[in-house]
């Protein structure tokens, strides 16, 4: 579920340990990643990696990223985010 506040978008995640991720995005690029829990630095670094890029890119980069034997992953999280995202735009 996607839901926004002012300029950041709020996604809950499922499945995975970071409880959610936040993000901003600004002529189509990501900005401000941050993901709520989960393995920080992992997290953190995804953040930085898509700062500044394209939505869709993320996405098809993304998306299908497992967790060990999960079936999603704290990026393939971002990517549902960003799928949601580009349904509502």
């Amino acid at each position: 579920m996607l839901r926004k506040e002012d300029t950041t978008y709020i996604h809950k995640n499922k499945g995975v340990c970071s409880s959610a991720v936040t993000f901003e995005v600004e002529d189509n690029k990501l900005k401000n990643v941050n993901f709520i829990g989960g393995c920080s630095g992992n997290t953190a670094g995804i953040g930085r990696l898509v700062e500044g890029m394209d939505v869709a890119d993320v996405m098809h980069r993304l998306e299908g990223t497992k967790c060990g034997v999960r079936p999603t992953s704290c990026p393939d999280q971002l990517a549902q985010a960003l799928k949601e995202y580009l349904e509502q735009a």
